[in-house]
């Protein structure tokens, strides 16, 4: 199969198309012919040797955790799937070495699920590790109806999915952007404020009685939560442990089949849109990944895979 892969850490120049054997098929594993994926901060850094201390890397590594296609093969004891299933999925695996930028990917029944019927492939593929991260977080921080949630970089690719999935559960949202991204995020429904200097008192201005709840998606920004937030505000950072040290949580994301499916009924019934900013084929994801790595990305970078 082709695979876009690297043998040693380093920029976007390790990129290499490569052919590589089918991957094997575990038990409780499926086959899945990759239609898209698409590039998330952490493939990059990854790719950098960001999470070498953490996890192990088995070379040559084939990156990208997203994935969107159709059940090729199934394992001894998959009863979740069936061949010809269209799926989608956060396919993060205890090790770096078999991803999803290639045509095929061997993923763990746990790490999928149904692929939301109104999306095409490169929308689908998207979702699963921004959507995953921005749902399990606002989850986590107990967001529920009448909230006001402050979202630092709304407008990137798991803001976008918070601001909405914050409203869906019946949170009014205020969001930081740069004022580019401003009509964008008032689309989106929520009440956009720049960052920089004096952004604590433009937040005070939309929330005087301050913020429920703060999800920080850039970091750098956790220490102004006691002046924007309520007595009792709760605080969640997926870039910035000091979140820990408000009384809130530094937060990872988790392959979960049951909140794929959930994601995908927000998408199917119109709460959530994806917003996909550009689209690259799988022999330009180095380009892709540069894109990305621009930081200012509103939305996602999807690759396809013919």
């Amino acid at each position: 199969m082709r695979a876009i892969a690297y043998h040693r850490y380093g920029g976007p120049e390790v990129l290499e198309l490569v052919d590589l054997p089918t991957p094997k098929v575990g038990p409780d594993s499926v086959l899945v012919r990759v239609h898209a994926t698409s590039v998330n901060p952490v493939d990059w850094k990854v790719r950098e040797g960001g999470l070498d201390p953490l996890m192990d890397a088995v070379f040559p590594v084939v990156p990208g955790w997203d994935v969107a296609g159709v059940v090729e093969q199934v394992g001894l004891d998959t009863p979740e799937f069936a061949v010809g299933d269209e799926v989608y999925g956060y396919v993060r695996k205890d090790v770096l070495g078999g991803g999803t930028t290639a045509e095929l990917v061997a993923a763990p029944v746990r790490t999928l699920a149904l692929k939301p019927t109104s999306l095409d492939m490169a929308h689908a593929a998207a979702v699963p590790l921004a959507g995953l991260t921005a749902y399990q977080a606002l989850r986590r921080l107990g967001v529920t109806e009448g909230d006001v949630v402050l979202v630092h970089n709304a407008a990137g690719g798991v803001g976008t999915f918070a601001v909405q999935i914050a409203q869906a559960l019946g949170a009014r949202v205020i969001g930081t952007a740069s004022e580019g991204k401003h009509e964008f995020l008032r689309g989106l429904g929520a009440t956009p404020v720049s960052y920089g200097d004096g952004l604590v008192d433009r937040v005070r201005a939309e929330a005087p009685d301050g913020v429920d709840v703060v999800l920080d998606l850039v970091g750098g920004v956790v220490g102004t939560t006691p002046e924007v937030g309520t007595p009792d505000v709760r605080v969640g950072s997926i870039t910035d442990p000091a979140a820990a040290e408000l009384g809130g949580e530094y937060m990872w994301v988790r392959p979960d089949a049951a909140d794929l499916t959930a994601l995908a009924a927000l998408i199917d019934s119109g709460a959530v849109r994806v917003e996909v900013a550009a689209t690259f084929p799988l022999e330009e994801t180095a380009a892709a990944h540069e894109l990305s790595a621009t930081g200012h990305v509103q939305g996602k970078v999807a690759i396809t895979v013919p």
